[in-house]
């Protein structure tokens, strides 16, 4: 039996919820909603390039993720997204000190982790965690769920003494959506949507602030990663999560997050609401990205404008001069080649009130609407489909809906 199927997506936010990831015992949140809860400042990190068996010099250095800014709010989800190679999961590493910064500043509620080390760090991983993409490799297969969950009970022992750990990990099941009696379970008994439960319930189990998610969706059947994303969407509401959700599909994307960021090439390129990214992209890369999403209606998919940048991305570790997407811009000039453009807003939006108001990163950012919106598409002669009635049909039938009755037991099908 798998849980994806068996358990109700709601299931798990009553009582065991409320008391299990509770705050009020830690005197109360801090930080409101809104408050910068993790500010990024010039984050970069670097790996050498060297030459030589004996005597090893240095030759160069991989530009994995080079000058990220970024603010994450108490209580907001920050999507970022970018084509694979962008350091989407060398960011996502080093904001859980998995990987040490090569430059730049993480401060968390104002103060600078990516420095510590010793007792200081411990504490505040506990309050920064995270959920891998593969579901499967980031368990311990010879490790009961009890066991993967309580694991951090071990290196914390203060959030949960050993007579209430079991206890507590049947809780967090129950708050996942998954039976509390598999606790004695292994993961390969599990389904990927299971597993990846599994794996959030142990990122919950130290009452943590804020989630890091690497794509935890990509390894997932698309049923499943519906109900893997509507279960984080509900866990943030619950228990007062800021998340970092990073991923491929823009369309999740945009149904989880508050605000968006865009990399290409070690990079935030243009980062603003939602709305903002998705409707009114103001830089070159942004608009080929979303060109290239699949719409589902089929009359904004025929009217919309498909982009196709040509060449390949440029190698981190021979990263062009100026703006990094220049090589292969429709839109770069000499300029490109010479300046590297800020993240900021561009001058000729500054002083208007309009949703391309926001940070990008391109000297000649311009709004462009890739994909119709709803309601500018205009056909002559077309009438709206709900005003259409069916041939032979005068308006809505007996029923409330307009639908017809169905045949009684005694009338033929």
């Amino acid at each position: 039996m798998h849980a994806d199927g068996d358990r109700n997506e709601g299931s798990g936010g009553g009582a065991a919820g409320s008391t299990l990831l509770s705050k009020a015992g830690e005197g109360g949140k801090p930080y409101a909603d809104g408050d910068p809860i993790l500010e990024v400042r010039g984050l970069a990190k670097h790996y050498p390039l060297t030459q030589g068996i004996l005597f090893k010099r240095q030759i160069g250095a991989v530009r994995a993720v080079d000058g990220v800014d970024f603010d994450l709010h108490a209580g907001e989800t920050l999507g970022i997204v970018g084509e694979s190679g962008c350091g989407k999961s060398t960011v996502a590493k080093m904001l859980v000190h998995l990987e040490r910064p090569t430059a730049g500043a993480i401060r968390y509620k104002g103060e600078d982790v990516s420095r510590l080390s010793g007792r200081a760090l411990k504490a505040v991983r506990r309050n920064i965690q995270m959920v891998f993409q593969d579901p499967y490799t980031s368990l311990n297969p010879r490790m009961t769920v009890g066991d993967i969950i309580g694991e951090p009970y071990e290196i914390h022992p203060e959030v949960a003494p050993k007579g209430s750990r079991r206890q507590k990990v049947q809780d967090l099941l129950d708050v996942v959506g998954l039976n509390p009696e598999y606790i004695n379970r292994y993961p390969h008994q599990f389904s990927g949507g299971q597993r990846q439960r599994i794996g959030i319930a142990r990122g919950l189990a130290l009452n943590p602030e804020i989630i890091v998610a690497d794509e935890p969706v990509s390894a997932l059947d698309v049923s499943v990663q519906a109900q893997v994303v509507n279960l984080l969407d509900r866990l943030q509401a619950e228990f007062s999560l800021s998340f970092i959700f990073i991923a491929h599909d823009l369309s999740i994307v945009r149904h989880i997050s508050d605000r968006v960021g865009v990399m290409y090439l070690g990079r935030i390129v243009e980062i603003g609401t939602d709305a903002e990214i998705y409707d009114h992209p103001t830089h070159p890369y942004t608009q080929a990205l979303l060109s290239a999403v699949p719409v589902p209606d089929p009359e904004a998919r025929a009217h919309r404008e498909r982009i196709i940048l040509h060449g390949d991305v440029p190698s981190p570790a021979n990263i062009p001069s100026g703006c990094r997407f220049r090589t292969r811009c429709w839109k770069a000039q000499e300029r490109c080649e010479l300046e590297v453009p800020l993240l900021a807003v561009p001058a000729e939006f500054r002083f208007s009130d309009t949703p391309a108001r926001h940070d990008s990163a391109c000297h000649f950012a311009e709004e462009k609407h890739v994909v119709p919106q709803e309601g500018e598409l205009e056909i002559p002669g077309r009438r709206p489909v709900e005003d259409v009635p069916e041939p032979g049909d005068d308006g809505p039938g007996p029923g409330d809906d307009g639908s017809q009755p169905g045949p009684t037991k005694d009338e033929a099908p």
